[in-house]
């Protein structure tokens, strides 16, 4: 088929590679246009890496549904249009520049999590399973009828950088299958399953500020969040020593136990040295020495934390060079925040 790329994030490279390697026709990429010069950093853009080297023709729009933008792609007669991790929400007319229309390969179990960060809301909240799902495209955000439809258990401790990769790497297959059922398609008759409405959760995109931590909320919730977070937009909190010297640290790796051999309870945002042996025997600790922070129901045990300006470090080589005292603790923000979900 004559497959027309509309694609930025990393998410959707596994299947663009697979599409060529399938004997496909790629003659043009669509991605998100390149930050403006004045920016401090790019964000990175693999798709059109991945196109550049591959000598694909790349087009870089600000948006796809104007009418040079439509004109510019109908020209390609392509069959289908690919679309993942794109930026953009492609309208009727858009879609109608190709024969049969678009797919869009989306990170999560349609209905659940429709939005632009569905990894994301998995971990947060708190999901034993996370998929991909393939869906024959209409121009509301992720609402088409699936084609096709797979899932895999999330892993203990697995952040959104690691879960990520995984569900692309599943996505490929599910791809070529939903391509194939075009391919045969008569372009009448309905094809997928329709979403059910009554299911429908979101997953907006997070921001910079999401990443505050609140140690007055439970502590199995912030340790989803340090999940969630991973690596972008990370999770915050400042480490103070009373009126003196503070860290502003990003938290890396955590868990949370309500069963702390010792611990005294603190105020919210308390803090702790923790020995992996006062943590319940039957939980295997992953690091040695931890900095335990109180929160609601429990204690948030961080193993792995970046200080500002600093490189990610154990909490145990951090605490070796700023022992704990008396004063010290984590701030608690002004205004008490509320889950995300």
């Amino acid at each position: 088929m004559r497959i027309v790329v509309m694609g930025t994030g990393p998410f959707a490279v596994p299947t663009c590679v697979r599409l060529l390697q399938d004997g496909h026709d790629v003659p043009l990429v669509v991605t998100r246009p390149a930050a403006d010069a004045r920016a401090k950093k790019a964000p990175p853009r693999p798709v059109y890496e991945w196109a550049k080297a591959e000598g694909i023709e790349v087009f870089e729009p600000a948006s796809i549904n104007s009418v040079e933008a439509i004109e510019r792609v109908a020209a390609y007669q392509a069959d289908l249009f690919f679309v993942c991790d794109y930026g953009q929400i492609l309208s009727d007319a858009c879609l109608g520049a190709a024969r049969l229309g678009g797919i869009n390969l989306h990170g999560s179990i349609l209905p659940r999590h429709r939005g632009a960060a569905p990894v994301q809301w998995a971990l947060l909240r708190g999901d034993q399973e996370a998929g991909i799902t393939v869906i024959h495209m209409t121009p509301r955000l992720d609402a088409g009828p699936a084609l096709e439809s797979l899932s895999t258990l999330i892993r203990a401790d697995e952040t959104a950088g690691q879960l990520e990769p995984r569900l692309a790497e599943l996505g490929v297959d599910a791809t070529v299958a939903a391509v194939r059922t075009l391919e045969g398609w008569d372009g009448e008759q309905a094809i997928g399953m329709r979403q059910d409405k009554t299911q429908v959760t979101k997953a907006p995109r997070f921001s910079k500020a999401d990443g505050q931590l609140d140690f007055r909320l439970p502590g199995e919730y912030l340790v989803r969040l340090v999940r969630a977070c991973q690596p972008w937009p990370g999770t915050f909190g400042v480490l103070t020593w009373g009126a003196g010297k503070s860290f502003r640290i990003q938290i890396r790796g955590a868990r949370w136990s309500n069963s702390v051999a010792g611990w005294k309870q603190l105020e919210p945002g308390g803090v702790a040295v923790v020995e992996a042996e006062q943590v319940d025997p039957t939980w295997e600790a992953p690091w040695d020495r931890m900095l335990g922070i109180q929160c609601q129901g429990g204690v948030l045990l961080v193993g792995l934390l970046q200080p500002a300006g600093k490189r990610e470090m154990f909490a145990s080589e951090f605490l070796r060079g700023h022992p704990l005292d008396e004063s010290t603790r984590m701030t608690l923000p002004e205004v008490p925040l509320s889950t995300l979900d």
